[in-house]
């Protein structure tokens, strides 16, 4: 059972660089369960040397969110999600449906 102020929240992160993985660190530290998702090819950040640091006390899946099941797929991990972290532009947050 996970403890912590943020325990019970569910937060699913899209995000690639630093500060969106960093952010869902905190949150995963504070008692959030966060679940990264990662395309089919990893995180570009994976072979970084702080990736592991960023990345810690999340869940991991791999989905292929421009495909309709993987999209689907993360539309049902969002149904029971209370945050959404993503590293998109306004423009692709809105072509993935994602603005909403």
């Amino acid at each position: 059972m996970t403890t912590g102020v943020l325990a019970g929240i569910r937060v699913i992160e899209l995000a690639e660089g630093l500060a969106g993985p960093l952010a869902g660190r905190l949150l995963a530290e504070s008692g959030a369960e966060v679940i990264k998702v990662e395309p089919p090819e990893g995180d570009r950040a994976r072979g970084a040397a702080g990736f592991a640091t960023w990345n810690r006390s999340k869940r991991s899946v791999i989905l292929d969110i421009k495909s309709k099941s993987g999209f689907e797929q993360l539309d049902s991990l969002l149904e029971d999600a209370d945050v959404l972290i993503h590293s998109f532009t306004p423009a692709q947050a809105a072509g993935l449906g994602l603005d909403d």
